[in-house]
């Protein structure tokens, strides 16, 4: 796709994103809009994944680690602080300092790909048992209860200047919806600058890039605290949506279905993520109403076909699809210009006699 017509595509995708969060509260139920609060911080999650993965091949599985991490943060600060503005800012800088630590010994220590995977999600489930296990009045930060399995409230959040107002369920989607939106767009800037475009050539050929200069180890971990704290981000969305941060926020559910969201999406690009992610959060919704399938056997089922059919995903492959279109209906121009017959050379006109 070129640059303008991608151009053109984001202006569409903004106009629409733009719609949708003023209309959308209007038209819908205060049940299904507090859903799409939640949809959408999973949506960041599954963006926040998708830039690292697709953009720098790093394939991480535990991006739910900084996903918790975040909400937990989010939670204990603002119960601490009572201002949910500054207890947002604390999220993002511990879910993306939480990225950098790791990735720093991940990095530097050259692990591969195999074993970047197996680490993150180590972490992810070193996080998830030891959040169960602090049940009791002991285990506290200040004044906010860790709660064990069954969590600690995330307050609501508040007007940056008031703190005595709080966000309605439509306030709090608007809020969402924005911060998408922002996020979106910042990493489509992103991809598109100089250090995008290093992580793409490091992507593709790691030992080419670091011998024309660049530090791969350096550019890797910028892109994977960058991706750290926009899943810890998404961590304070879901958090207010739910109204409560547990330990389920580091499980397996949720770091499988952050890796289904990219490959339906699409590797490689910033839109599939967020449209697999709310795809498949419809597709459990539903699941979740009937008794005659199990959802994780039907999301497998989704994984394998998808894997199958569309390895690149839906994006990729409608991209695919509307380029050979193009290329088609120009092809068959070409070929009816060719069989047009040329005019020949126009005689001059005999004078009468």
């Amino acid at each position: 796709m070129s640059r303008a017509a991608e151009d053109r595509w984001l202006i569409a995708l903004a106009v629409l994103g733009v719609v949708t969060m003023v209309g959308a509260p209007q038209v819908l139920q205060l049940f299904t809009i507090i859903n799409l609060t939640t949809a959408i911080g999973l949506a960041l999650l599954g963006l926040s994944l998708g830039l690292i993965w697709g953009y720098g091949g790093i394939l991480c599985f535990g991006q739910t680690a900084f996903f918790g991490a975040g909400a937990y943060t989010y939670a204990v600060a603002a119960q601490n602080w009572g201002d949910t503005t500054g207890a947002i800012v604390a999220a993002v800088l511990a879910a993306a300092a939480v990225a950098a630590a790791l990735g720093y010994f991940m990095f530097w220590g050259r692990i591969s790909d195999v074993y970047l995977g197996v680490t993150t999600l180590t972490v992810t489930l070193i996080f998830f048992n030891l959040l169960r296990r602090t049940s009791g009045p002991d285990y506290r930060i200040g004044r906010a209860l860790l709660g064990g399995f069954n969590g600690t409230a995330a307050p609501p959040l508040r007007l940056p200047w008031d703190d005595r107002v709080i966000l309605s369920p439509q306030a709090m989607f608007y809020v969402a919806s924005g911060v998408l939106l922002l996020a979106f767009f910042g990493c489509v800037a992103l991809v598109r600058s100089r250090f995008g475009r290093v992580c793409v050539a490091i992507r593709e050929n790691e030992t080419r890039a670091e011998l024309l200069g660049y530090d791969s180890r350096l550019y890797k971990l910028g892109l994977f605290s960058i991706g750290g704290g926009l899943a810890g981000l998404a961590g304070v969305l879901v958090a207010n949506g739910i109204g409560r941060v547990t330990p389920d926020l580091f499980n397996l559910s949720y770091a499988a279905q952050a890796i289904i969201w990219v490959i339906v999406g699409g590797r490689g690009t910033l839109i599939g993520p967020v449209l697999g992610a709310f795809g498949v959060f419809w597709l459990t919704s539903w699941l979740g109403t009937q008794s005659y399938f199990n959802s994780n056997m039907v999301l497998g089922l989704v994984l394998i076909l998808f894997v199958l059919l569309l390895p690149r995903g839906v994006v990729p492959a409608l991209v695919e699809l509307a380029t050979r279109r193009r290329r088609g209906a120009l092809g068959r121009a070409e070929r009816l210009r060719a069989r047009r017959p040329k005019a020949g050379p126009r005689r001059a006109l005999q004078p009468a006699e």
